[in-house]
């Protein structure tokens, strides 16, 4: 099997005709049709029902498509960069990172990394932890930072730090009288929280979903650090990551009361699928993360 075997079967496939896959795939009609029974008659299986109106793909074809067009985006991603490397860039990495890492960890990784790497360049977007999982075993992303409270399925991880949810409030409000605090006992208060859109937002509801409510929100605000000032204002209380606050409880303006719900207590972990999948870049990002 040639990887012009794969194209011409994606081809071949998105077009519903053998004449137009192969004009695609820029081969003639009969060195097309010819490539195709060979690859049938190579893997023991028609790939292809054959009619009047067109080719329709066989439960064996639309299995070996799906195994073509990740070969094809991988060769496609190759070719970029190669074509990096040849312009001097190096090698692009994509990476994924819930919202308490973007926070906390990748600016100060990144721009240390970089620094050390003048010819990488990282491709960072911000996702909740069961969507990087996802992006990275699927191989649309190189690396994922996520919490550990996340189903990591087969994945390799590498853990980078603690990384606890607290209750951030006043300093001088009652709840911080208590050493630790359930989630379903401060659920009833006036919350400032994330847009709704945010993958720290999206794990805390989650967790509120089971005991049969909701957070009220008096306010949704677009990153931690404004939250902060809202609840520094007394707003509302928050549940936030305790690393991504470090600043407000240093000065004394926050405090913060750990959760006792186990999906509270978490790790940040860097994931990947495995070293061979990984470029020589990526691998040094890895482990520049973890360090």
């Amino acid at each position: 099997m040639e990887l012009i075997d794969l194209e011409l079967v994606t081809a071949v496939a998105e077009t519903g005709s053998i004449t137009h896959g192969a004009a695609r795939a820029r081969l003639s009609l009969p060195a097309a049709s010819g490539r195709i029974r060979a690859l049938e008659r190579a893997l023991g299986v028609t790939l292809f029902d054959r009619g009047r109106r067109g080719v329709t793909l066989t439960p064996a074809g639309q299995l070996l498509l799906r195994h073509a067009r990740a070969v094809g985006r991988s060769v496609d991603r190759l070719r970029v960069e190669l074509g990096e490397y040849t312009q001097g860039h190096g090698a692009t990495v994509r990476v994924q990172a819930n919202t308490a890492a973007t926070a906390s960890v990748v600016p100060a990784v990144a721009v240390s990394f970089l620094t050390a790497h003048p010819a990488a360049r990282i491709d960072l977007e911000e996702r909740p932890s069961h969507r990087i999982v996802a992006a990275v075993a699927e191989h649309r992303a190189d690396l994922g930072i996520v919490a550990d409270s996340v189903d990591l399925g087969q994945l390799h991880t590498r853990v980078l730090r603690p990384d606890p949810v607290v209750v951030v409030t006043v300093p001088d409000d009652p709840l911080t009288r208590n050493p630790t605090v359930a989630f379903a006992d401060v659920v009833g208060r006036a919350f400032v929280g994330l847009n709704r859109s945010d993958p720290l937002q999206e794990h805390v509801e989650s967790h509120a979903r089971p005991l049969g409510t909701r957070p009220t929100y008096r306010v949704r605000l677009p990153g931690i650090d404004i939250a902060c000032r809202a609840v520094a204002a007394g707003i509302g209380i928050a549940v936030l990551p305790r690393h991504s606050i470090q600043s407000w409880l240093a000065a004394g303006t926050l405090a913060a009361v750990p959760l006792t719900d186990p999906w509270a207590d978490r790790r940040l972990v860097v994931c990947y699928t495995d070293d061979r999948d990984l470029s020589e870049t990526a691998r040094a990002l890895r482990d520049h993360l973890s360090r």
